[in-house]
């Protein structure tokens, strides 16, 4: 496995769990013991906590780490993974590398500018949200919320600036998001949207309008790519994305190679097009469907599909959200309550059959919903619009 984050350490963990009986071992770039990341932009962050460890026993399992060692290049051919270190051969190899942030062009070196995705990201955040500075978050995405919601938690004044109309323009339709946008006035942050930085001074953000924001620190949430640089040359095919293209059972186009997790995109027959999740449950359970795919390989059994309903949720400015589906093949939107008040859902149907669903701080809409997803259940629309009533009570 290359990449220790929760792919790849959920896929060793689950090639022992089915019975795996060789050489497990695992790669990773960073030189901390696999931890995991939604605890960064909330507990760590905070310094509620110092750290966010699998608890996971390797050495019992028999899972050899190979840590602070970076992946440089895979020779398909060969079998061998080049590191710092030299080769590494492999009889099957798992890709597992996520994703890497999007960078703010022009502000690489820049001092005060932070990214939030790795540990040490996190501990070198801690401080500036201690000393409480003035702090400009660049991003009204999922990470830009959660960060800006630690900030003020910590006492800090907060500007979120997007480029967009809206938050999250890149993930909700305009008149789902529209109404999160009143949550950052709420909290005590200045949400400025149509907003474009132009570059980034010592103490201050100048946008593209010539307005100066004040920023002891600048917090940069635009998004995240594949983490697959280090596959150029390897043969292995990249998609539009430059992830990883991955065939229904987590394969690559390379021979005895996997991807699971941010890096890879996988097609989904239930949705009918080509996936790339960039969320923790997506990590979570595609290493089950690649050990047992591994495992089939070696034994003759037959391959196992990964055809998920995606899930991940976010905790910002006291909400909690969740979103489970995927909404872009919709032909209705229906509402569960009034998106003004604290908890409401969105239900995305196609062919009165509920194919997604977001819920604001309605956790049994979501665990419903799910299930009704996954099967297919067709729905009454009368009777899923009325918020009172429990989403599994309203099929048609």
């Amino acid at each position: 496995m290359v990449g220790a984050g929760m792919a790849g350490v959920q896929t060793a963990v689950a090639l022992r769990e089915q019975g795996f009986g060789g050489t497990v071992t695992l790669i990773g770039a960073e030189p901390h013991q696999p931890y995991d990341r939604p605890p960064l932009s909330k507990a760590v962050l905070l310094g509620k906590s110092e750290g966010s460890a699998f608890d996971v026993d390797f050495e019992a399992l028999g899972i050899e780490l190979l840590l602070g060692r970076e992946a440089l290049g895979v020779r398909p051919d060969d079998h061998e993974l080049d590191t710092e270190a030299g080769p590494v051969p492999y009889d099957v190899l798992v890709l597992a590398t996520g994703a890497e942030p999007v960078r703010l062009p022009g502000a690489e070196g820049v001092p005060g500018v932070h990214l939030l995705r790795t540990l040490d990201d996190a501990e070198r955040l801690r401080p500036v949200l201690a000393r409480q500075h003035d702090i400009v978050v660049v991003g009204a995405g999922w990470i830009g919320a959660e960060f800006a919601t630690a900030a003020r938690e910590a006492g800090c004044s907060v500007t979120v600036v997007e480029a967009a109309d809206r938050p999250l323009a890149g993930a909700l339709p305009a008149e789902v998001a529209a109404p999160m946008a009143a949550w950052y006035e709420d909290a005590g942050a200045v949400l400025r949207t149509h907003a474009r930085v132009e570059r980034v001074e010592p103490g201050e953000v100048v946008l593209d309008d010539g307005s100066r924001l004040p920023a002891g620190a600048v917090v940069v949430g635009i998004g995240a790519r594949p983490a697959t640089g280090w596959l150029t040359g390897s043969g292995i095919e990249l998609g539009a994305h430059r992830e990883v293209v991955a065939d229904a059972y987590l394969r690559t186009s390379a021979p005895d190679v996997h991807a699971v997790g941010d890096c890879a995109s996988f097609p989904s027959g239930r949705y009918g097009e080509r996936l790339l999740v960039h969320h923790w449950d997506n990590a979570l359970q595609g290493p089950r469907t690649v050990a047992a795919n591994i495992i089939a390989a070696a034994t003759g059994a037959p391959p196992v599909v990964y055809d998920p309903v995606p899930y991940f949720w976010s905790e910002q400015f006291g909400r909690f959200v969740q979103y489970a589906g995927h909404h872009t093949s919709a032909d209705a939107t229906l509402w569960r309550g009034d998106p003004s008040g604290p908890s409401w859902s969105v239900c995305w149907l196609r062919e009165s059959r509920l194919i997604a669903l977001l819920a604001v701080g309605r956790p049994r809409d979501l665990a419903q919903g799910r299930r009704l997803i996954e099967a297919a259940t067709p729905m009454d629309p009368q009777l899923l619009a009325d918020p009172t009533r429990p989403l599994k009570a309203a099929t048609a």
